[in-house]
């Protein structure tokens, strides 16, 4: 076998273990929806992590809506339901709960 040959073996491994890394760094990061806040009201992440937000109330839904992006918005999460996004676009990324619009938040992306 030729020396190329040998080298590329390892190649498709290499791969995996880097891919596989790349997953496992990601991570995903509560807010809890209590009291009609967002707890922590504002967050920082890396970009490719995720955000799960956890209705903790226990008469009243909730939604997430980005009123910058086009107002894109969860479906509404009732008592002890949750919905999650995960960010790749860096930025500040605010947000607000559908129906009470005095609940607001930040995502912070690095």
């Amino acid at each position: 076998m030729s020396f190329a040959g040998r080298l590329a073996k390892p190649v498709p491994g290499l791969l995996a273990l880097v891919f596989a890394c790349t997953v496992l760094a990601q991570q995903t990061v509560e807010v809890k929806i209590q009291d009609y806040k967002f707890l922590p009201a504002e967050v920082r992440i890396k970009a490719g992590d995720t955000v799960k937000w956890i209705n903790m109330e226990k008469r009243t839904s909730h939604s997430v809506l980005f009123p910058a992006e086009n107002g894109l918005e969860s479906e509404r999460m009732f008592p002890g339901e949750h919905w999650s996004r995960t960010f790749t676009a860096r930025g500040s990324h605010a947000y607000r709960c559908g129906p009470h619009e005095e609940m607001k938040g930040m995502v912070h992306v690095d």
